[in-house]
């Protein structure tokens, strides 16, 4: 029986290593694929904003998410999907009169909009049955997929909620609504982008870094989450386009007129000046917290990844505030617009790189 047992592990120590090389193969399929969906997300942020610029959003006036893959094929169906759009009031009191090639041009910018969306859906989809059939995804992995793609879904619906907050009533779409439309974008992106940093062949650690770096990091992630929604609340009511000095705004470093709306919290939202105030506030905060996470992290931390990683953050987060200066005092021009609304993507990934390199990888369970 001993020598049964010892045959019987010696081919379970042989076979381990094999299993391992597979799961090991299988991150590298999966993490690649999350990369994928993640610059898709990246992607969809900047024709959304480009789609928000060009005052495109209501261009197409109904929901539908199989058959609106394919657009208007004739002049007859030009001409119906224009007569939709005069029923709203964007048309009737900002572009009445408006021409069919007018309206193209707004209609094929929200056709593309959700035309990616509906694309990256498909991406996430269909890998991830691919990979789960052929038993690539590892038993801890599959409820992490299922939230991705609960959480796609949900988006789907609050975009359409935004969309048809400006068909009636309003000549534009709410600006809680784009906010909360353009900040679960990016928290979709920032959870896929966790998952594939840790299905990397990141190491370790060897030491613990103090809980106070760590703390850190959470806290520029969350303020990169608050100036994403103050920056879609900013695009919600134009505010970009007004007070267009730096850095002094409307002629003083602190404006008057921030709490004239009453209830006071209603300034934080609906205000103009408060609005873009409190994005720039922000950014200063952003800017020092990033430099102070660089600065510890090379003082505390031994390891070159993690200090990298800190640099990336402190880096990036001062460059974003340099784009979202030259977009305010150029006027909002497209081109600078999305970078800044790009750009900003790029640093919600650099604040959940350094989170992940931190961390490390994920364990592998044999």
């Amino acid at each position: 029986m001993t020598a049964i047992a010892d045959v019987a592990k010696g081919e379970r120590s042989k076979m381990l290593p094999a299993k391992q090389e597979r799961i090991e193969r299988s991150r590298v399929m999966i993490r690649w694929w999350l990369y994928f969906v993640c610059a898709l997300i990246l992607a969809m942020v900047v024709v959304g904003g480009a789609t928000r610029l060009t005052e495109s959003g209501l261009s197409i006036t109904e929901w539908k998410p199989i058959h609106g893959v394919i657009p208007p094929l004739s002049e007859v169906e030009w001409e119906e999907e224009l007569e939709k759009y005069r029923q709203i009031p964007e048309y009737q009191l900002i572009n009445k009169g408006m021409s069919l090639d007018e309206f193209k041009f707004i209609f094929w910018w929200e056709w593309g909009h959700r035309l990616l969306g509906r694309f990256i859906g498909v991406a996430f989809f269909i890998p991830m049955v691919a990979f789960w059939a052929t038993g690539r995804v590892e038993p801890w992995l599959k409820p992490k997929l299922l939230i991705g793609l609960a959480l796609g879904g949900l988006q789907g619906f609050v975009g359409w909620w935004m969309v048809a907050s400006g068909l009636v009533d309003r000549v534009d779409v709410s600006q809680y609504r784009l906010s909360t439309h353009l900040t679960l974008a990016l928290v979709i992106f920032a959870y896929l982008f966790w998952i594939a940093r840790r299905l990397a062949l990141l190491p370790v650690p060897e030491t613990t870094e103090p809980g106070s770096l760590r703390g850190l990091g959470i806290i520029v992630l969350a303020l990169v989450f608050v100036q994403i929604f103050l920056g879609g609340l900013v695009a919600g009511l134009n505010a970009g386009l007004t007070f267009n000095t730096w850095p002094l705004m409307d002629g003083q470093l602190v404006p008057d007129g921030l709490l004239v709306m009453q209830p006071a919290w209603l300034n934080f939202f609906e205000n103009v000046l408060t609005v873009q105030f409190q994005h720039r506030v922000t950014a200063y905060i952003l800017v020092v917290f990033g430099a102070l996470l660089a600065f510890s992290t090379f003082k505390v931390s031994n390891r070159k990844q993690l200090r990298r990683s800190g640099a990336h953050v402190g880096a990036f987060i001062l460059l974003q505030a340099v784009f979202g200066i030259l977009t305010l005092i150029w006027h909002v021009p497209l081109s600078t617009a999305l970078i800044h609304q790009g750009f900003a993507v790029i640093v919600l990934a650099s604040c959940v790189d350094y989170l992940a390199v931190m961390k490390g990888a994920y364990l592998i369970r044999t």
